[in-house]
This record gives C-alpha cells, structure tokens and sequence, in this order.
C-alpha cells in the first residue's frame, strides 16, 4: 500500500505530539523525517520511528528542551542543545547560523547535548532560501571500525553541502564519511538482502554480506572499504566530522557517542554531552555578485551533465539530482512502508494511543 506524504505527515505529528512535544516542534520533525522519505532516505524516515520512542521514553530525549546558546562570537555560537531531539536543535543552530552569515558573511555553529537528527541534508538546504551555501556534519553512534582496527570507535558521520545555482537546480551532497549508513544496513536486514562484501566486517575483521553482523561485535567499514580502495580516506574523513562535531563542540566524541538503537550501551565514559552537530554558511555574495555565482554554478553543473555518460547509463547526474527525481516521483505516486518498518510505526502508535497507519 502506497500513503500520501499527508497521511504519513499527519501520522507522524500526532505520534510526537502524544509525546509531549510542542505542536510546532511535532510539525518540524514531520517534515524532516518526511523529507527523508520523499527523497528514497528510508534509513532516516519512518525507520527511526521507534528508536526516537525508546530514546523519549527512557528520558534520553527531552521533548521541551531550552536550547540555548552558551558561547558566541560575530560569526559563531555553541549552543547546548538540553537532550533536545536532534531536529529541534539543529533547526535553532542552523537559523542562527543564517543570521550571523547576513552580517558576517559567513558563520559557523556547532552544537553539544543533541541527539540523531534524521537526513543532513535537510539542513544544508536551509541555506538555499537566502542564496547561502550551508554545511552540516554531525557525529553519530559508534559502528564504525578505522582502518586495520577490530573496535567500533566512529560513526557513520554524515557531510552535507547544499549549493545554490540559477536556472539549473541546485547541487545537494548529502553522504555519509561510510560506504553503507546504518539504517540502510537495518532496511537491508528487513528486506532479507545481503550487504556488499567491503561494506562491513564481522567481529573476526572479516569480509562479511550479512547486515546483522554490527548486532554481533561486527563493525561498518569507513569509506573505501579496505586499505587497497583508499579506506584511510574514509578514516581520515570520519575523524574530521568527528572532531569538528564532538571535540570542538564539547559534546561526546568517538565510542561514547550515545547509540540511538536499542542492542547498544550508553557509556559513561567521555568528558562531552550528548551527541554533537555543526552547521556553516557562506553568503555567495561575500566572494562575488551572487546572480555571476549562480551563472558560474550553472556552467559547473552543466560541464557535469554533459559528459559522456559510461555503456548502460543514460547521462551523468549532478549531486541531489537523484533526490529530486525521487521526491517529484513519491509525492505523486505515493511512498511504501516496509511491513517491519510499518509495524514498528503502528506498535508505537498503539503504546501512544493514537490511531494507526
């Protein structure tokens, strides 16, 4: 069964405002979340439904937090984000971000005390409606092995970079620093599929297809896969993220990030707070006329469009092209839910006492 982005954002409000969060707050995490569908980024949708219930029920996500910010400058800010769910936060840091850019030019904002904040992307794009560039990274829980290592000590640690242009749309790279997320590993589980070999290793440090092998002491390689395919890159790419979000921003760092699913621990360990973001923006017409950025934009994308696509492809695509398509497709069409991801949906709305999808 299809559902209409309306029915999902609808059922998604009433499941966060059963939760006690504020009606405006309920209404964003909607959208982010459904933004994450529309864009065929089920691992960070409806996926993540039960895991954030779990987190508000043991007291691990507060739904009427005061953020605030703790330190600042012209141009940046720490802000602690007071176990605010993920989006919540990133909302407040990335605006104030946007607003110290139209004076400063540019500015940067990290953020301590947050939690999972669905797609990165969401936010990078925040900066497009003032014709800003935004960036976003954050640290996650530790799935991660670093290159010839058997221990988790990273998180898949996401980068998103969000560009405006002219007349071509604009150009959105959203990634994590890993070849695989760990919520695709979790759809992937669901669907009985396996996992290609260089993504993951088992506990053993040992090539494995199977997605449950992070359940069992296994652990996501970083990007690259192995030292042969550069997985030092990934290594080198997953520890900025890292450091930028956790270390710099006195939240937890490494291993102690806190999990955001239930076959994990929360470590006492570590000198930081919760799990930790940062959120850059770059007023284009701080280095040039914003309308001969965008002209030069354009020319970049269109350089990249027109080359000659390999045998089997059609054409090369830009960054977020893809995502677009997909949005374009499912609000038209509708968006499935896998049977788990559905059922998981409706147990939670069955504990909240709301009706079902």
């Amino acid at each position: 069964m299809n559902y209409t982005p309306n029915q999902l954002k609808s059922f998604l409000e009433s499941v966060f405002t059963k939760m006690d969060f504020p009606i405006e707050d309920a209404k964003f995490i909607a959208e982010v979340l459904l933004r994450a569908e529309l864009r065929n980024i089920p691992s960070h949708g409806f996926e993540r439904i039960k895991d954030y219930y779990n987190m508000w029920k043991e007291g691990r996500i507060n739904a009427n937090p005061k953020v605030k910010i703790v330190h600042e400058t012209p141009s940046t800010a720490l802000v602690d984000g007071d176990k605010a769910i993920g989006m919540v936060a990133a909302r407040y840091a990335m605006n104030l971000c946007l607003d110290k850019a139209e004076t400063a030019g540019s500015a940067w904002v990290s953020v301590r005390n947050s939690n999972h904040f669905s797609i990165a992307g969401y936010y990078a794009m925040m900066a497009l409606d003032r014709d800003m560039i935004g960036i976003t990274m954050t640290n996650a829980n530790p799935f991660v092995a670093p290159t010839f290592s058997l221990d988790r000590l990273l998180g898949t640690n996401p980068i998103a970079i969000a560009v405006p242009a002219g007349e071509e749309a604009p150009f959105v790279a959203d990634m994590a620093t890993t070849p695989i997320a760990r919520g695709k590993l979790s759809i992937m589980e669901k669907k009985g599929e396996k996992v290609i070999e260089g993504f993951v290793q088992d506990e053993h440090g040992n090539p494995t297809t199977d997605p449950t092998a992070i359940k069992r002491g296994g652990a996501i390689l970083p990007l690259g896969g192995d030292p042969q395919h550069a997985s030092h890159k990934g290594y080198c790419l997953g520890s900025m993220v890292d450091i930028l979000s956790g270390v710099l921003s006195g939240a937890q760092y490494g291993p102690y990030v806190p999990p955001c699913v239930g076959f994990l621990p929360v470590l006492a360990q570590g000198d930081g707070i919760g799990t930790g973001h940062i959120f850059g923006a770059l007023r284009v017409d701080a280095f040039q006329p914003k309308e001969e950025f965008k002209k030069r934009m354009d020319q970049w994308i269109r350089t990249m469009k027109s080359s000659r696509p390999v045998s089997g492809q059609k054409s090369v695509r830009i960054p977020g092209e893809i995502e677009r398509e997909w949005e374009l497709t499912l609000s038209k069409n509708g968006i499935s839910l896998l049977p788990q991801v559905l059922a998981n949906a409706n147990e939670v709305a069955a504990e909240l006492g709301i009706a079902l999808l």
